[in-house]
């Protein structure tokens, strides 16, 4: 198995502008991570497909980030054992809330852990600690970042 990395999805390419953020925080800490649109409804067997093989390649950690009724954290979760991290859209006449609701209020047995409504810079660093379970210089690095975010 290859490197363990973190797969970054979206529904809509016009999540990108939030989304972004998470790749950022992942580049910034040295730890692989890929991004893709894959909507839960539009497009469900190419998500589907892609999370097969994201497993065989060792994914570590999702960030899925959706809008409105929010499905594709919870497609992901409920197709895998990895952790999902849900990235609520500020989108719609909510504002984003109707996003948050539908990401923290999934089914027992499909669990997805919820940052911030555009929270997508905290989803980063949420998987970069997953994956620092099991990575020494990960867990450094991230010690480094809470040290200069007191520090500033």
């Amino acid at each position: 198995m290859s490197a363990r990395f973190v797969a970054i999805l979206m529904g809509s390419a016009s999540d990108m502008d939030v989304m972004r953020k998470a790749a950022e925080q992942l580049d910034e800490l040295g730890v692989s991570n890929e991004t893709l649109v894959r909507s839960a409804h539009r497009q469900h067997e190419a998500l589907m497909d892609y999370v097969r093989d994201a497993e065989s390649r060792g994914v570590g950690a999702y960030i899925c980030g959706a809008g409105m009724a929010a499905a594709l954290p919870g497609v992901v979760a409920a197709a895998t054992t990895t952790p999902v991290i849900g990235v609520p859209i500020a989108s719609g006449g909510l504002g984003g809330l109707d996003a948050l609701l539908a990401i923290a209020q999934m089914p027992p047995g499909v669990p997805v852990a919820c940052v911030a409504v555009n929270g997508a810079r905290n989803a980063g660093i949420l998987a970069a600690q997953i994956l620092a379970a099991s990575d020494d210089e990960l867990a450094k690095r991230l010690e480094e970042l809470k040290r200069k975010q007191a520090e500033a």
